[in-house]
């Protein structure tokens, strides 16, 4: 009777940590904003991530294991942001993928980086989130703000030799580091040009009316916005912007003109000029086999046509999967490093290339806003 009860305890043993321990999902964290003004967005991105682990598990998942995705809401708040890190290491997610407000990415990374968790950037810009040599397993998508600011300086040098420039810059790590490798891209390619006001507000900011007033009164040629909030504030002061009758052209921040930004906008982002990394319906996007099957699982999935913070989402995800498919490990460095100064092959962004730092590489392509809709040049 004994060697019964014992050998029972042995198989239930074995029952308990090797079969189930090999079933479980792998668990990846996510954290944007899910309320507030970038509510709207972070939703967006969470679900285009949700997307791409539905493809990634109806073909086997990763190392035979699916993938379960871990929401959280960081409220567009440093503070809150920090402890859902915390929270999401404690529960021993294999990555973390993360990032719409910069100030919150900085905030998270020392949690993640403490806690040896492998980190994803897909949104935040600000150039610090990978200036640091102390993070190793921090990976970025979206472009920098230096990066950024040279596709900018290039589009103005040709179409504007000379001229008087106002600025709309949030007043943030991502906003105050964007205007000043702008100014720095002015004086490096010899630009004679004047900054003649900068209006700064903070990333909640709705009523621009002052700040408008400012800029029409300064008499700038050109106005270069530097906005965020996708979701709320960048749409406002469009609106504002035309109301009162400024008459001048507005350069977007890259990355920050998505269609919603255009749909809430309305007439108001007419005209509007920027650049991006990804249009899901141009190429090289739409010959892609990659980004077409994550536009296909988005639109079955959720009943919409991903724009370029999407994309950067489920390319996170995607990113991630290839490269512990191409390890066969889930050691957060061994997988870090496959990426890190690495080519991914075959994403929704092609073969996408990263620098040593993490940082993926991207192409550009500018746009103007016409009739609502993101007339890329030729």
């Amino acid at each position: 009777m004994l060697r019964r009860v014992l050998l029972g305890c042995v198989f239930a043993g074995l029952t308990l940590y090797s079969p189930a321990q090999a079933a479980d999902p792998i668990k990846i964290g996510a954290i944007f904003p899910l309320s507030g003004g970038a509510g709207k967005q972070g939703q967006q991105v969470t679900q285009a991530i949700q997307a791409m682990a539905s493809l990634i598990n109806a073909e086997g998942g990763v190392l035979g294991r699916q993938i379960e995705v871990i929401v959280r809401d960081d409220e567009s708040t440093p503070a809150v942001g920090v402890a859902k890190a915390n929270e999401l290491a404690s529960m021993g997610v294999a990555v973390v993928i993360e990032g719409w407000n910069s100030p919150v990415t900085l905030a998270e990374q020392s949690i993640l980086a403490r806690a040896g968790v492998l980190d994803i950037t897909a949104i935040s810009k600000a150039d610090g989130i990978l200036a640091s040599a102390s993070n190793p397993l921090a990976i970025r998508l979206n472009s920098s703000n230096a990066q950024d600011s040279d596709v900018i300086v290039k589009y103005l040098a040709r179409t504007m030799k000379t001229g008087r420039i106002g600025f709309a810059t949030e007043n943030d790590a991502y906003g105050n580091g964007a205007q000043q490798g702008l100014e720095a891209g002015f004086k490096s390619a010899g630009l004679p040009y004047q900054v003649v006001t900068t209006q700064k507000f903070p990333f909640a900011q709705t009523d621009f009316r002052v700040e408008v007033t400012s800029l029409k009164d300064a008499k700038p040629d050109a106005v270069i916005s530097i906005n965020a909030n996708e979701g709320a504030g960048l749409p406002a002061f469009l609106q504002q912007y035309a109301q009162a009758k400024v008459g001048v052209p507005i350069i977007c921040s890259v990355g920050t003109v998505s269609p919603s930004v255009v749909e809430a906008a309305g007439p108001a982002a007419n005209g509007l000029i920027s650049a991006d990394i990804y249009f899901p319906d141009v190429e090289p996007f739409v010959s892609n086999p990659a980004n077409k099957t994550f536009v296909a699982q988005v639109q079955k999935q959720f009943n919409m046509t991903p724009d370029k913070f999407m994309a950067l989402g489920g390319g996170s995800l995607q990113v991630w999967a290839k490269a512990v498919e191409s390890t066969k490990s889930l050691d957060r460095k061994t997988v870090a490093e496959a990426i890190r100064g690495h080519t991914i092959k075959d994403t929704i962004f092609g073969d996408a290339a990263f620098a040593a730092n993490g940082q993926m590489q991207s192409s550009y392509a500018v746009f103007t806003v016409t009739d609502g809709k993101l007339v890329v040049e030729k």
